[in-house]
């Protein structure tokens, strides 16, 4: 039997991973009809199905999954050969483009590109902010940063930094005027600063205690899109806001803001630089993902 070519593999993981021939031929600059001749031609050369097809849908059969797994392993150790040979040709150079909520950009700018600009300075990093899940392979990223729990199962996920916490917070003189809350439930009788999610809903407040799970509604005379603009308002003493903790630390530390409901918040949580895992990893982009896992995780 002979060994498939490199376009056919690349082509196969494309369809399995996308379920698409459509959506992969777009992500290979190709024609779906020259697509689904390459994937036919590696069954040939297999002798085993890779794909079911209908009219309606692609998706791999036991063996197709199979081999995707291994193909996702193979793959990153090619890239991760073909990146090492960077250092005989030159300075890494090129540009890397990031999708990420404006508020994990405020962490990269403070804690990852001065270490990204010294060690690779002719890489241009493109930070772009958006608070939406998008699929940042037709959108034209290079990767994105979200919560590990929000990351799409078929993406190549890098945890770094240091655990994600969400804090309730409030002015000192709001909560002598209101009182403190001490349950969730408590919230009902508080005014709270809504957060609107880039969808238009407003986001629900989330709280976990010794294995409960709550999600409480919040009402109040505010509503805000922006976490830093969240963290002024309950400075002013407008109410309660539901936030990051390293944006509202500072505020905290200069006794502006003042912890609520501890107890009840949610464990921490991975923060995390995705990308595909069925394509080439550019140089740019791998030269990001180093500096990101060198970031402290604790």
């Amino acid at each position: 039997m002979m060994r498939p070519s490199l376009t056919e593999l690349t082509a196969f993981m494309a369809v399995a991973t996308h379920r698409s021939f459509r959506r992969a031929a777009d992500e290979l600059g190709t024609a779906p009809s020259t697509l689904s001749h390459t994937v036919r031609a590696l069954e040939e050369r297999l002798g085993v199905r890779l794909l079911n097809r209908t009219t309606r849908s692609v998706s791999p059969t036991e063996a197709g999954l199979s081999l995707l797994n291994r193909l996702h392993n193979v793959m990153n150790s090619l890239d991760e050969a073909l990146d090492a040979t960077a250092a005989f040709r030159g300075n890494v150079a090129g540009r890397v483009r990031i999708n990420a909520p404006r508020v994990t950009i405020a962490y990269l700018v403070r804690e990852i590109l001065p270490l990204m600009t010294e060690r690779y300075p002719d890489v241009e990093v493109d930070l772009v902010a958006d608070g939406r899940l998008i699929d940042i392979v037709s959108a034209g990223f290079d990767a994105g940063v979200r919560l590990m729990e929000a990351i799409p199962k078929d993406m190549v996920a890098v945890p770094f930094g240091k655990p994600v916490h969400f804090l309730c917070v409030a002015s000192p003189a709001y909560l002598e005027r209101a009182g403190e809350p001490f349950t969730p439930h408590d919230l009902t009788q508080h005014r709270c600063i809504g957060h609107r999610l880039p969808s238009g809903k407003l986001y629900k407040w989330e709280f976990e205690r010794a294995g409960q799970e709550l999600t409480v509604e919040t009402g109040g005379t505010v509503v805000l899109d922006d976490e830093d603009l969240m963290i002024e308002a309950a400075a002013s003493g407008l109410g309660i806001a539901y936030v990051v903790s390293w944006i509202a630390e500072p505020a905290i530390a200069a006794g502006q803001l003042k912890p609520v409901l501890t107890s009840w918040m949610h464990p921490p949580e991975r923060m995390a630089l995705y990308y595909p895992g069925h394509r080439s990893v550019p140089p740019p982009l791998r030269a990001f993902i180093d500096v990101v896992k060198f970031q402290p995780s604790v």
